[in-house]
């Protein structure tokens, strides 16, 4: 994923001389050696298990919020997947400052997983206020059962789920790299006056 401008000539504001004008013309383009500098500059400063660990934080943070709307609501949110995908992928993008496609893996990976979390918590929310247990017996008991978890998916489970799974790993992967500053992007540039032919 390139986040970094081409490396076409563009045309600045002439000289307000009318004489020079007509010699010279000043031109901005991309300088190849800023651009290979700051290519080596954030290449040195990615961190993907900072980022990661950031990541799947957000990642059980998200879950967890899921988790409390669904026992607020009743309902699963499926609209939420969106959200948790940008909790996880700014997380990432902000500690593991990354531009490798890695980074976009481990956001979609993440988010995706944060998803699925966030519909058991909200699952177990649910079961408590039904037969009126703590939320912590239905958590031991779905941890204890992976038969039984998987049974309560499926009867639980609906088409729209996957619109919003892909959601979430669409976003988790396009929120988890880095972005240029506008000054990153404005130091990549040069100025070169050259004569009129």
């Amino acid at each position: 994923m390139s986040t970094f401008p081409d490396n076409t000539p563009q045309e600045s504001p002439v000289n307000t001389n009318p004489a020079a004008e007509s010699q010279f013309q000043t031109i901005r383009e991309v300088d190849p050696a800023k651009v290979q500098e700051l290519q080596e500059r954030i290449q040195e400063e990615q961190n993907l298990s900072l980022g990661i660990a950031a990541g799947l934080a957000a990642a059980v943070l998200g879950a967890i919020l899921w988790g409390v709307v669904g026992f607020v609501t009743g309902y699963q949110i499926g609209w939420m997947a969106i959200g948790v995908a940008f909790m996880v992928g700014w997380s990432l993008r902000q500690f593991g400052k990354g531009v490798d496609k890695v980074f976009g893996i481990a956001g979609a990976a993440l988010a995706l997983v944060s998803c699925i979390l966030g519909n058991f918590l909200t699952i177990a929310a649910v079961l408590s206020r039904e037969y009126s247990v703590s939320i912590f017996e239905v958590l031991l008991f779905m941890l204890t059962d992976p038969a039984a978890d998987l049974e309560i998916f499926i009867a639980t489970f609906s088409p729209i789920d996957l619109l919003f799974y892909a959601f979430a790993v669409y976003y988790g992967y396009q929120y988890s790299f880095r972005r240029l500053t506008s000054e990153e992007q404005e130091g990549l540039y040069r100025t070169r006056t050259i004569a009129n032919t």
